[in-house]
């Protein structure tokens, strides 16, 4: 029967000329329609049993390959293994120096009640300050670390920063299986997880910070946000059965919530992932229902990341709660699918969805006490041109690297890893297919991820990306369904098999070729602090320098390299000061304000030479105090004074009135600040 209709279809069609749009719907008609040979249960379930285990035991086993090859990279970039403590520590830079730091103070807590309450009303770190360390500095990984080590008896066998850093190692491996996992279930085979991982290793400079800076806040996050991501992905397949469902809800319930707790930033990329869902639901791409689960999800992980964040308010202010509040209200006035009604409401629903928003963060930042991080939104209006400043903080943090624009050795790295033409291949169909899909039938099959590589690897080893690619291109000399096939085998493998043989050997080269990490001068400071300086005093110098000091010495400092609080950003500008054209009495003030005893120069930020003009520490300093002339118009304002640094190792009046050099190298100098001034002519 279905072969005489699928004849008498395709008589239809030679006999009658239809538009284009009907030959491609009659000529999907007649592929859906061709009888497909029935095959034994048995083997097709064998079949499917195979493809996931095969698929299950690739993902496990790159997620294990890549947390190896970062221990190994590791151990040969420090020589880890062969060197004391001191040095170890040493290497864990800037705010790494800080987290790393709580995790051994948590160690050396006679509990871990009484470690807790130390970091929470903390006034051995910042001078004259009292902070809660957990809540400002999200410390919940080096809690959680601490009670593992303790808990199932790791003391015993390996030392505290192997297992700390083995956790992030861990997660590493997490993160890369779950974006294969992802790329997997977007795609259909497991040769895009592959692909995926293959990418994201080879271009990792650009896709993680792990091996510069091990304990930052998104190597511990982003492994559970990609988590939630293949869960939610998983979630929204219409395909799915009950358990896999539930399991895919309960798993994106878990790492949401994770994810938010561990990074302070969290919620607003949940608001960028709320915002497309959003969309797609206002497009009809998604089902509803499912999507306003997700919606419960981030409700009740800001109520409970709320309370267990010592009712950390920016959670109530976020634009994520605001939004999906506004969605959940904004749900109760949709009408039946389908009508006429139904579909002018969902434009009144998109306005009205917006409308609320902002109104309800409005009215909860007018009713709920919150710390306003002021600095943010200035150094967001910088960034994209809305607004010029002179404000040092400002200025520093644009020059940081990892805010700076992409360089074009950014997009040449991508482009020789092949990454980048098919993520911009793989853009343009997924861009073009959603808007013709919804301009012509307002349905497509749910696409979201934040990762170049992923979404590339997917379009690759997609069949359905293929077929629409062919679509476009009215392809009919060859079986478009077959050569889409044959394409999504043939290219990723071959894309595989190039990148082997350019990049394994640079991998392997990286393993067995020893480097050195050489720092004899910070070695002989932190030793000079531990044996020389009083246990009270306070030490000043840059932000990164101070970090290191309290973890390598404990001794208390004034300033911390965070920049999440006002008022340490302040002290930051205030003590990087010591860099500027100011007088020896101003700098004295300054110092004297925050009890310092030990002032700390470096040599490296003195006579920096920077690569980016415009971005050394005194140059900014310059701009900031009106010494130099950045824009036209401004008035030049004119410094009596040299700069300190310079003039303070001369050893003269007024200068040797207010400090006294105590210890010097190469690279440092350390001064003492007088407490009782002598001046000299």
């Amino acid at each position: 029967m279905a072969e005489e209709e699928g004849a008498v279809i395709e008589l239809r069609q030679r006999k009658k000329p239809k538009s284009s749009e009907n030959k491609e719907s009659a000529k999907e008609e007649k592929i859906n329609d061709t009888p497909i040979p029935e095959r034994a249960p048995k083997y097709v379930l064998f079949q499917r049993f195979a493809k996931i285990f095969i698929g299950c035991l690739a993902a496990v086993t790159s997620g294990m390959m890549y947390a190896l090859y970062l221990s190994a990279y590791h151990e040969r970039k420090f020589w880890f293994s062969n060197r004391q403590e001191l040095e170890r520590e040493i290497t864990f830079q800037g705010d790494s120096a800080i987290y790393y730091s709580y995790y051994k103070d948590m160690l050396k807590a006679p509990s871990f009640e009484r470690g807790v309450y130390e970091l929470t009303h903390n006034n051995k770190t910042v001078s004259l300050k009292t902070i809660n360390a957990v809540q400002q500095m999200s410390l919940y990984p080096e809690l959680i670390a601490s009670v593992l080590y303790q808990a199932t008896g790791s003391n015993e066998i390996i030392e505290p920063v192997y297992f700390y850093i083995g956790i992030v190692f861990g997660l590493q491996g997490i993160y890369v299986t779950a974006l294969f996992v992802t790329s997997w279930l977007m795609s259909g085979t497991w040769l895009a997880g592959m692909l995926t991982v293959a990418w994201f290793i080879i271009n990792r400079v650009d896709t993680t910070r792990i091996e510069y800076s091990i304990p930052l806040r998104e190597n511990w996050a982003l492994p559970y946000f990609a988590c939630q991501v293949a869960a939610l992905t998983g979630y929204l397949k219409s395909n799915l059965n009950t358990y896999g469902e539930r399991f895919c809800y309960l798993l994106m319930s878990a790492s949401t919530y994770t994810f938010m707790m561990m990074w302070e930033y969290s919620h607003y990329l949940l608001f960028l992932q709320a915002i497309s869902l959003f969309l797609l639901d206002s497009f009809s791409l998604e089902q509803s229902d499912k999507v306003h689960e997700v919606y419960k999800i981030y409700i009740f992980s800001l109520f409970l990341g709320y309370l267990l964040q010592f009712e950390n308010s920016a959670l109530l202010v976020s634009p994520l709660l605001s939004l999906v509040v506004a969605l959940m209200l904004a749900k109760c006035l949709q009408v039946k699918k389908g009508t006429f009604i139904a579909k002018i409401m969902k434009v009144i629903n998109f306005y009205l969805v917006c409308t609320l928003t902002v109104t309800l963060n409005i009215i909860m930042k007018m009713f709920v006490p919150h710390k306003e991080h002021g600095h943010m939104l200035k150094f967001l209006e910088v960034k994209f041109g809305l607004n010029m400043t002179k404000n040092f903080t400002m200025n520093w943090l644009l020059c940081q690297e990892s805010l700076q624009a992409p360089s074009r050795a950014f997009f040449l790295r991508l482009t020789q890893s092949s990454v980048l033409p098919f993520y911009t291949l793989v853009l343009i169909i997924c861009f073009f297919s959603m808007l013709q899909v919804i301009f012509r039938r307002i349905n497509l099959k749910y696409l979201w991820t934040p990762y170049v590589c992923m979404l590339a690897a997917f379009g690759v080893c997609s069949p359905e990306l293929w077929m629409t690619l062919f679509k476009w291109l009215r392809l009919r000399t060859v079986h478009p369904v077959l050569l889409a096939l044959i394409l999504s085998m043939a290219v990723p493998t071959i894309i595989g098999l190039s990148l082997w043989k350019e990049f394994f050997p640079r991998l392997m080269t990286e393993l067995t070729e020893l480097q050195e990490f050489y720092d004899p001068d910070t070695v002989e400071l932190m030793t000079w602090i531990k044996r020389q300086a009083p246990v009270a005093a306070v030490f000043a110098g840059s932000p990164q320098l101070m970090g290191a000091i309290k973890l390598c010495t404990g001794w208390m400092v004034t300033s911390l390299p965070l920049y999440n609080d006002d008022d340490l950003l302040k002290r930051n500008e205030n003590i990087y000061q010591i860099y500027s054209k100011r007088s020896a009495e101003d700098i004295y003030k300054i110092l004297t304000s925050y009890k310092t005893n030990y002032l700390i120069v470096e040599d490296a930020i003195c006579n920096e030479v920077g690569t980016t003009r415009g971005c050394r520490v005194k140059d900014l300093l310059d701009i900031a105090n009106g010494h130099v002339v950045c824009e036209e118009g401004d008035k030049l304002t004119y410094s009596k004074y040299g700069r300190f640094c310079h003039e303070v190792k001369i050893n003269y009046s007024p200068y040797v009135n207010y400090f006294t050099r105590v210890y010097w190298n190469r690279s440092y100098f350390v001064y003492k600040i007088n407490t009782v001034i002598s001046f000299q002519s």
